[in-house]
């Protein structure tokens, strides 16, 4: 049995974060409303990413670690773009800034 944690992205543009042992089920449970109060308020949501987890205790560990990930981590995330990912999860003065080629990259 697989188990998966989940980010949907809400009609607001909030991100949700979730684990299930149904994926089908809990995202359609999403969709109809009433499971949560926080997707409830916030529809129609979408599933943006999911990961599986051969069991629960990993599955609400990732979804507990990724649930405090700042949006712009979780986007990166979502984008599978794993060194934007790196990026974000050093400390903001421990970032080096790629905008604007300031670390003198640029020509």
């Amino acid at each position: 049995m697989a188990f998966w944690t989940y980010i949907l992205r809400c009609a607001d543009g909030k991100y949700y974060t979730g684990h299930t042992d149904d994926l089908d089920r809990r995202i359609a449970e999403h969709h109809h409303g009433g499971h949560c109060a926080f997707t409830s308020r916030r529809r129609p949501v979408e599933l943006v990413w999911a990961a599986d987890f051969p069991t629960r205790i990993e599955a609400i560990e990732s979804e507990i670690r990724v649930g405090k990930w700042s949006r712009a981590k979780k986007e990166a995330l979502i984008a599978g773009d794993w060194k934007r990912v790196s990026h974000f999860a050093r400390p903001p003065g421990e970032r080096v800034s790629t905008s604007l080629d300031t670390n003198g990259g640029g020509e």
